[in-house]
């Protein structure tokens, strides 16, 4: 990817997650185009593998530059479940199923990690990461957001991220700080950030959050 280019391409079929990465990469002049394919995913107890492997399979079907995203919310009570497997417990279970695990838990804390990977062509591969710590609330709140959302005040706040404008949201959030690197990466190429070149990483260095 040469400097100054302008247009990257993100690979999610989560309207929402485009519409807040589009958002924060607009503030760099990037200009997002979505592409709407769900990347095949490993079963695996490493974000940083999950989100890897998913970039191995954009590359077969979309053009470079693109990015493929992993998130996962971790909380203590819980041995950071759901972690890895939020996308499962949240359409099997609900946020009300995991506010039900935490019943009578006084110890709410808990974290969004989220793993970035930006292809930039000729096998090259870029990770990023972002974490937002916080607590998991008593009970839903707020109509805006999506997924876990409602059930996650961020670190310094009082609301959850449900009850946020899109704006307030971007002031905290792992997705905000993810796509932030991401854009200050594609404007200057001098985030500093690990480049793997279509190498697996042992291990995850997202460990050190739960």
């Amino acid at each position: 990817m040469r400097r100054g280019s302008q247009v990257i391409r993100l690979v999610t079929t989560n309207r929402h997650k485009f519409v807040e990465a589009s958002e924060i990469l607009s503030h760099y002049g990037v200009e997002a185009e979505w592409v709407r394919y769900k990347p095949q995913e490993i079963q695996s107890d490493s974000l940083l593998e999950v989100v890897i492997w998913k970039g191995f399979d954009a590359k077969k079907v979309v053009p470079p530059p693109f990015v493929v995203e992993d998130t996962g919310l971790f909380i203590d009570a819980l041995g950071g479940f759901p972690g890895v497997y939020s996308s499962y417990v949240l359409s099997t279970l609900g946020i009300r199923g995991v506010l039900k695990a935490l019943e009578g838990v006084e110890d709410r804390g808990a974290r969004f990690v989220s793993y970035g990977l930006l292809y930039l062509g000729d096998n090259m591969f870029k990770v990023f990461r972002a974490v937002v710590e916080g607590r998991i609330a008593m009970s839903p709140r707020g109509e805006g957001g999506f997924g876990y959302d409602p059930i996650f005040i961020p670190q310094g706040g009082v609301k959850t991220f449900g009850e946020m404008s899109l704006e307030e949201k971007s002031r905290y959030s792992h997705r905000a700080g993810l796509f932030n690197k991401i854009g200050r990466y594609l404007t200057s190429l001098s985030t500093g950030e690990t480049v793997i070149n279509m190498l697996v990483r042992g291990g995850d260095d997202g460990e050190d959050a739960y």
